[in-house]
């Protein structure tokens, strides 16, 4: 009965429920990302380069059984081994987008954090001299 209450307390912990809503945000923008690159960012890139589509882009480096098409989806359904180069280069813009947009958000927030105006100081502790004093003028003043 000792470990299940250990465990309810670590799981109601703010850091262990922050983390958790942290995941849960990180794959909906995961998800936000990767198309943004997929969509439109990809695209764009292909235009440029000459209407390429990078998720397509792969070397064979098996024999193509006869019949199946030369698309990469073909190819793998087919077990087919494939080098497909495309789908990295879409992984690696897909982190590089994302890991800017962390950091831009980072900066952001200690930026925040500098300019919020610190708390006000507790006045320092009377010295005790200072208190003795004040403790015998009164006593004299009665």
């Amino acid at each position: 009965m000792g470990m299940l209450q250990e465990f309810k307390s670590f799981a109601v912990r703010g850091n262990v429920i922050d983390l958790a809503v942290g995941v849960i945000i990180g794959g909906a923008f995961g998800k936000i990302v990767e198309s943004v690159v997929g969509d439109l960012i990809m695209p764009l890139l292909g235009s440029i380069v000459g209407k390429l589509d990078f998720s397509n882009l792969f070397l064979v480096l098996g024999d193509i059984p006869a019949g199946v098409p030369l698309t990469l989806d073909a190819l793998k359904k087919a077990g087919v081994p494939v080098f497909a180069y495309g789908s990295f280069i879409t992984v690696a813009v897909n982190f590089t987008i994302l890991a800017f947009i962390i950091f831009l958000m980072v900066k952001q927030i200690n930026r925040l954090k500098r300019e919020t105006p610190a708390a006000p100081e507790m006045p320092a502790a009377t010295p005790e001299d200072i208190l003795l004093l004040r403790e015998i003028r009164d006593s004299l003043k009665k």
